[in-house]
């Protein structure tokens, strides 16, 4: 898991110089000034989107082997996707939360947060998104809307990742003053 980390903070690290040159120059020509506080901003956007498309990897891939697993050993017949999508569930979750709170979101000095605490938000806040709203936005955009089933997904998006965003830099990860 080291090893994992030091590759991405070299990731970043380079994510972020390009990051702040496209802003800086973008702030420029619109003639604004690109403060600390609004880099910072957005660059946790950019490093939540990267945990999130990690996310989805890592979402398909357990729901895949475990779903091959199962069927390879003839368990849970006919209700093994249900299985294999709540294991994937619990384990992308994890995996984002893990990754949220040690590049995102991350601890300055003199603040501190529990980290169980947090983790109940974060399903709390990713059942609410992935499971509920979801699911009413998909209900909406193909048999209300008529959008395609295959394209409703993306639009989901659109609303999901910019509120699992808000929700977890104002609430999961909102970090607290430590005690003189």
């Amino acid at each position: 898991m080291i090893h994992m980390e030091m590759q991405m903070n070299k990731l970043l690290n380079f994510i972020e110089s390009i990051c702040f040159t496209v802003l800086s120059y973008i702030y420029k020509l619109l003639g604004k000034e690109l403060t600390e506080e609004k880099f910072k901003s957005f660059y946790e956007f950019i490093k939540f989107g990267i945990v999130g498309v990690s996310n989805t990897l890592i979402s398909y891939i357990i729901y895949s082997v475990s779903l091959l697993i199962f069927r390879s050993l003839n368990i849970f017949q006919g209700i093994d996707y249900l299985i294999a999508q709540v294991l994937q569930f619990i384990l992308s979750v994890l995996w984002s939360y893990y990754w949220n709170n040690r590049f995102v979101f991350k601890l300055e000095n003199g603040e501190k947060r529990s980290l169980w605490k947090s983790l109940l938000k974060t399903y709390i806040t990713y059942s609410f998104t992935g499971l509920f709203l979801n699911t009413i936005l998909l209900y909406l955009w193909v048999d209300i809307l008529g959008i395609n089933e295959f394209i409703a997904p993306i639009i989901n998006l659109l609303v999901s990742v910019p509120l699992n965003f808000i929700n977890n830099k104002l609430w999961v990860f909102k970090s607290e003053k430590k005690d003189a």
